[in-house]
């Protein structure tokens, strides 16, 4: 199985208290990572020459291949942590846009920007090509400008038809145009409070599986990922349930080197409800 995954890498400057650390981020990062447990992943990326040659690396080291358009700046976010939950985020430098596709056929695409690099025309473009699309809309209704993140109302009819989207219950009241049923899967998660997930627009209530947090940088990109990979292979509950434990699993250990043995075994864990009553998401 081979995937694409579309989306800015990013630096990230994480401040927790006094502590100050620089790496590697952006939600392609750990889609990606998330990925490479499943399939051979592709990243479609922008990223300036600042970006550091040993984070590249490492991502061929798990058997990511990266397409890089050239750009005189990357994507620099600036998390300041609150707590292992909350944090403040800044946009300090951006990369180009991403507005070409390759040419290989992929198995599934999934397109995670973090500022505004995938417009609506390309992601109607991969409907038109490609099989499988997933999509995380946080990118999309981010004001793509220098400073505090602030969040855009857009017209989200673009993502009628995508396979999987997922938003987070903050983010979903910024999608006008859209309804749950308009895709075949939305998945809208709460932190640690219980997500909704809607599966060809019939509502299930999930609950995250409770695991010591250090903190929660990549959960929902992790999430989608394997939420992806699993609803290609698995019926939909069943995916849902994986997808719940493998993030899980990733929050407690920040790594993906876990047997899928503990991913399977925790996935019966997993609380899945399909409520009798209407769910509103705002």
């Amino acid at each position: 199985m081979k995937c694409l995954i579309a989306g800015h890498l990013t630096r990230d400057i994480i401040i927790k208290g006094s502590k100050i650390e620089e790496r590697i981020g952006g939600g392609a990062y750990y889609s990606a990572l998330a990925l490479s447990r499943f399939c051979s992943p592709v990243i479609l990326t922008s990223v300036g020459e600042d970006f550091p040659g040993e984070w590249l690396e490492e991502l061929e080291s798990h058997g990511i291949e990266v397409i890089k358009i050239p750009s005189k700046n990357t994507t620099t976010y600036e998390l300041r942590y609150l707590d292992g939950n909350t944090r403040e985020l800044r946009l300090l430098s951006r990369a180009e846009v991403i507005d070409d596709l390759p040419g290989e056929k992929y198995d599934a695409v999934v397109l995670n920007p973090v500022a505004g690099e995938i417009s609506a025309n390309l992601v109607r473009e991969c409907r038109g090509r490609f099989p499988f699309i997933s999509l995380d809309v946080q990118g999309f209704i981010r004001e793509p400008e220098i400073g505090e993140v602030r969040l855009r109302e857009i017209d989200a009819s673009f993502l009628k038809g995508v396979k999987v989207v997922h938003s987070d219950r903050d983010e979903f009241r910024y999608l006008k145009m859209l309804e749950p049923g308009d895709v075949e899967v939305l998945l809208v998660s709460d932190g640690v409070s219980p997500g909704l997930a809607y599966h060809r627009g019939k509502p299930y209530s999930y609950r995250p599986i409770s695991v010591p947090v250090p903190e929660s940088t990549g959960a929902g990109d992790v999430f989608l990922a394997a939420f992806t990979y699993f609803y290609m292979t698995c019926p939909f509950i069943q995916a849902l349930k994986r997808a719940n434990a493998f993030t899980a699993l990733f929050l407690k250990y920040r790594h993906f080197d876990f047997p899928m043995e503990e991913v399977k075994e925790l996935a019966r864990k997993a609380s899945i409800k399909n409520p009798s009553w209407s769910i509103r998401i705002a």
